[in-house]
């Protein structure tokens, strides 16, 4: 599947966050959702960009913006990360990587010469009504899917990235 574009409707779904319960996109109108898709719970890269939003939840927060982090592990390895870095915003499980197919991001990538499935480190920004607002991907990634360099991220600076993009609304 492709991206989904800007302006359109955010493709709606449900998962288990954390702590097994249900979550959906709905559930969060009248918000704007950072929906972020990270490859794996309890990574290096993974760890720096949640304990980046960990440290700065009350900034989005009083931007009117709830954080939502999905990727394919199960809910018990997301609950562990949780813990341990004492985050404190959703994480949601995506076993079957149903959500990352929707959202166009299981996409072949390489890494250290060889070629592989994986996730695409990408955030959507999706505003109150539901409409995809932005798309912000890492850089390799970004100029392979056509997402503008400007709207590129590292791990470590994603947060500030996403509160820019907020603030300037």
């Amino acid at each position: 599947m492709s991206l989904p574009k800007i302006g359109q409707k955010a493709p709606e779904f449900s998962l288990e966050n954390q702590n097994g319960e249900k979550v959906s996109l709905k559930d969060y109108k009248g918000k704007v959702i950072v929906l972020y898709f990270y490859p794996k719970a309890s990574t290096p890269g993974c760890t720096i960009q949640a304990q980046g939003i960990r440290d700065h939840k009350a900034e989005f927060e009083a931007l009117n913006a709830v954080v939502l982090g999905v990727s394919y592990d199960p809910v018990k390895r997301i609950k562990n990360f949780e813990v341990k870095q004492e985050l404190s915003f959703e994480l949601l499980a995506d076993e079957d990587q149903a959500v990352t197919d929707l959202y166009g991001i299981w996409q072949l990538k390489q890494f250290m010469g060889k070629e592989k499935m994986g996730v695409v480190r990408t955030t959507f920004i999706i505003d109150e009504e539901g409409q995809v607002e932005d798309i912000y991907m890492t850089g390799k990634e970004a100029k392979t899917n056509g997402v503008d360099k400007d709207h590129t991220f590292k791990t470590k600076d994603h947060h500030e990235i996403m509160l820019a993009h907020l603030k300037a609304r």
